[in-house]
């Protein structure tokens, strides 16, 4: 795991702790209708601990109960974290769409990283973790 902080950001013992507990909206960037795939067991879990999952993928109408947008900046309300499920070559329009709805952090789910991609959503004053879980995160700090 790699963890990008902002310069502005506030000195934090776990930044991704306070990132957890402060977000309550998640757009999932590559979520698969299908329950076998990585991308709908995370959302399901995130979705049954109280985050509002909002499906990115033009491929899906409706995700999880929730409606999917063909992308970012097609979501009606403020997003909290943009969580990746997408390979690593397909990161930087992800992220300068992060960047553009103004997302807090942009999370890059296990074997994904983009160095270039990071630095600059992590220039433009979001948190940025790469190659790491959200689920496997979040149940670390429930105990």
């Amino acid at each position: 795991m790699r963890l990008h902080l902002p310069t502005d950001a506030s000195p934090a013992l776990d930044p991704i702790g306070d990132l957890l507990q402060q977000s309550k909206i998640i757009a999932v960037v590559g979520l698969s209708s299908h329950p076998y795939r990585p991308s709908y067991e995370v959302s399901s879990y995130l979705q049954s601990v109280g985050y509002k999952i909002i499906p990115v993928n033009p491929n899906e109408s409706e995700v999880l109960g929730e409606k999917s947008y063909p992308c970012l900046e097609d979501i009606p309300v403020p997003v909290d974290i943009v969580d990746v499920f997408r390979r690593s070559e397909h990161v930087p329009p992800i992220a300068d769409s992060a960047i553009r709805i103004r997302a807090k952090s942009l999370w890059l789910q296990q074997g994904i990283e983009n160095s270039t991609a990071a630095e600059k959503a992590c220039a433009a004053g979001l948190l940025v973790i790469e190659d790491a879980c959200l689920l496997i995160e979040h149940k670390q700090r429930r105990r």
